[in-house]
Order: C-alpha cells, then structure tokens, then sequence
C-alpha cells in the first residue's frame, strides 16, 4: 500500500509557482497533500504533520479568501539552529511546500524566482517559525505541540521494545497502528489543538 493509499486528500494545500508556469509545468498550480511531505521525508510522524500544519494554518492566515499563495512569494525564520530539535526535518517540509530554501537553494532567472536565501535560522522566539509574504511585508508566527492529542497506547515502550530487537511481530503492528492513528488524528485537527498563532 502507498503512502497516497495510508492518508487522507485533506487537509491540503494549493499554491501557484510562477516559475513553475514560466518553465511549462502546466498553469503553476499545485496542490499538495500530507502525502507528498511523507514522499519526501520517507516517514509519517507528528513532527511531519506539524511541519504541514504550520505551513497550511500560516497560508491561510497570509494570504485570506480566495487569493492563492505564491510558491517563491514566501520568507520562512525558523528560532534555533538547523541542527536544533527538529528543525532540520521540518525545514525540508517548508521548503517543499513554500519553495523558501536556503544556501542551496534556486539562485534565479534574471534576478527573478530566487528561492536562495529564503529560509533562514535564527535565534529569536524558541520553537517558533514564521512566515512574512514578500509582496506585502504581512507575517505570522506560529508554533506547534502535538501533546494535545496524545497518543492511545503506550508507543514510547512498544518502540523501545522494537528498537532493542526484543518486540514481537503482534508488538511492531500495535506500534504502527498506533503511530499511524495519532498522526491522523493530529491531521483532522488541522492545527486547531496543536498549532498557536502569534
């Protein structure tokens, strides 16, 4: 079974990329799901969703109504270092889904579609990330917590067990079930519980 098949089409997030449309990809819209930051994360956690949840309840906020987000319109701050916590995975997530990359990232056409540069680390608000649209200077800080859904069983000694070699085939498929079940109740959330606006 795919990743595609193992979680839901919603929430999801559609953005257009002028570069996108410019280089023949179609009209530049593309619409993501969790799905595509499991494909490039090769797991689903709550630190993946929460990384997907903040860019989703970030865009909502930035960009109200109808109007579509632009891919490469976006600056990402992360608080802390890129080897802090968590920072490096989630850092991948914003990339893919806002197009903001850092050193490595696109250096542009012309002065035009630059993506380097725009994720950036700093050490201002700890766990917070925040998001500031280039054409308007409008921004949002965010932070995320996946403790208010907590999980149903008891994963953290079910994944010693694994990890030790000592777990069951029964053990290792609670485990997945488990940890499957929690990152999808975090997803239908959609942020509500887990994600503070600032």
């Amino acid at each position: 079974m795919s990743s595609v098949d193992l979680f839901p089409n919603q929430p999801s997030i559609t953005l257009y990329d002028p570069l996108a449309e410019l280089l023949g990809a179609g009209d530049g819209k593309f619409t993501y799901t969790f799905a595509d930051a499991v494909k490039l994360s090769g797991h689903a956690c709550p630190t993946v969703a929460g990384a997907f949840l903040l860019v989703k309840v970030a865009l909502d906020n930035l960009y109200p109504g109808e109007e579509i987000p632009q891919r490469g319109g976006i600056n990402v701050e992360i608080a802390g270092g890129p080897s802090e916590g968590v920072n490096g995975p989630l850092s991948q997530v914003y990339t893919l889904l806002t197009g903001a990359s850092g050193k490595q990232g696109f250096h542009g056409l012309a002065g035009q579609f630059v993506r380097r540069d725009l994720l950036k680390f700093s050490v201002n608000g700890a766990g917070m990330v925040t998001f500031t649209r280039q054409d308007s200077g409008a921004k949002v800080s965010l932070t995320y917590s996946p403790a208010a859904i907590p999980p149903k069983t008891n994963l953290s000694s079910m994944m010693g067990e694994i990890l030790s070699g000592s777990a069951s085939k029964d053990t290792k498929q609670k485990f997945a079930t488990g940890w499957r079940q929690r990152v999808l109740e975090i997803l239908a959330d959609e942020g509500k519980s887990t994600v503070q606006v600032f």
